[in-house]
């Protein structure tokens, strides 16, 4: 099976937006206000960032499996892929803050612009820099494992691929269980929620997918299925969290997004299926690619956004229909930059980037591959960012959604 064009597997690009609109809703939710009937769907949206991290292993296990390409060069383009727009944003983040008069961590700051901040529980390192940027933290450390982990699976059987499948998600389970242990709450959130370790069984299991749909796999449900699946598992987090405070560790606010990976892999693996079949779907549509490959860079600044459009307005709307307009206006403003960072900034400099960086050629201690290069265009083949988010994919790294 060949290498996918950015045009390969379009609807993978398309799901990023969704993803990214959940995670929205889900902090105008939380920020702004609660719209009846959306707000109930999307209370636990945050999970979009599990899907970004799935989506993340899926996307660089399909891309690089079956190619040559060194370590350094893999990083490189990661790097160039995720790092100038998170500069740019936290860098507007901080202006924000500045103006509004909010204090600001340079602790934080920096642990952030070095993608180090998930690594550590104290509260102070998500004050400050841009918030939504945690997720890349959690990216960086699977690039880093990623060459070593395409190393230990892509020869193996598919038997050995669906063990770890299944390891992996009782492993998470088991993971989520454990956590009543910790009593103090925050610890608790940031060892689920943040922590990259723990985040890694999420991106483990999109690398499993994505290498067997690459060996021609077929996943046991349809994209039409493995949606209602999705969504059926986030409707049914509303009568939960009628009856189970957030506070507790059985609440669904972690489970929402820590129980959710093997639902978004079946979502990702289905997606591309239908893609590689030559389905038309409406995720692979011209505007769904192009709301998609924004994706990240909405990720990263619609929290601005939120945070702006707040302090403009000195209090949260009282009435369902203000909300309502204060979420249209967020949901439009942050698009729209969002677009413009990815065409002016965001694109722009990952290609000067590849451009000026190390040379693709293929070395012995290089990441399996069978082609020996593989092109820009080819790697952007889906969401990763993943962040992607998330990462890159179809065309962007994993944007990851905010926290």
């Amino acid at each position: 099976m060949t290498t996918p064009s950015r045009d390969r597997l379009p609807s993978l690009t398309g799901l990023r937006f969704w993803a990214a609109l959940f995670v929205v809703v889900y902090h105008l939710s939380r920020q702004v206000g609660v719209v009846p009937g959306i707000s109930e769907a999307a209370w636990y949206g945050r999970s979009g960032v599990t899907f970004f991290f799935v989506l993340s292993g899926f996307v660089l296990a399909w891309t690089y499996q079956g190619n040559m390409v060194s370590t350094t060069v893999f990083l490189w383009r990661r790097a160039a892929r995720v790092w100038p727009l998170h500069a740019a944003t936290t860098a507007l983040s901080v202006g924000v803050y500045v103006l509004i008069g909010a204090a600001v961590s340079l602790k934080a700051v920096a642990a952030s612009l070095l993608l180090v901040h998930a690594w550590s529980p104290e509260p102070v390192v998500f004050k400050g820099g841009n918030p939504a940027a945690w997720s890349l933290s959690d990216e960086a450390w699977f690039y880093l494992v990623f060459p070593a982990l395409l190393l230990l699976l892509a020869a193996r059987r598919s038997r050995v691929w669906l063990w770890t499948a299944v390891a992996v998600s009782a492993g998470a389970v088991l993971v989520w269980l454990a956590s009543s242990q910790i009593d103090d709450r925050l610890l608790r959130l940031w060892f689920l929620d943040y922590f990259p370790l723990t985040r890694s069984l999420q991106f483990v299991l999109g690398v499993v997918a994505g290498l067997a749909v690459k060996r021609g796999w077929h996943p046991p449900v349809s994209l039409p299925w493995a949606a209602a699946l999705v969504a059926g598992w986030h409707l049914a987090l509303i009568p939960w969290s009628n009856a189970v405070p957030d506070a507790l560790w059985y609440s669904p606010y972690t489970a929402s997004q820590f129980l959710s990976a093997p639902l978004f892999t079946l979502l990702v693996a289905a997606a591309a299926h239908a893609d590689l079949r030559g389905a038309r779907t409406y995720l692979g549509s011209p505007w769904m690619i192009r709301l998609g490959h924004w994706s990240f860079a909405w990720y990263l600044v619609h929290e601005i956004v939120i945070r702006t459009v707040l302090h403009l307005m000195d209090a949260r709307p009282e009435s369902t229909t203000g909300t309502a307009a204060v979420w249209l206006l967020v949901i439009v403003s942050s698009l729209a930059l969002a677009g413009l960072c990815y065409q002016f900034l965001e694109h722009p400099a990952e290609r000067w980037l590849r451009r000026h960086g190390p040379s693709p050629a293929p070395r012995p201690t290089s990441l399996p591959s069978g082609t020996g290069r593989s092109t820009p265009r080819e790697e952007a083949a889906v969401p990763a960012n993943a962040a992607q988010p998330p990462a890159a994919a179809a065309g962007a790294t994993p944007p990851l959604p905010p926290s």
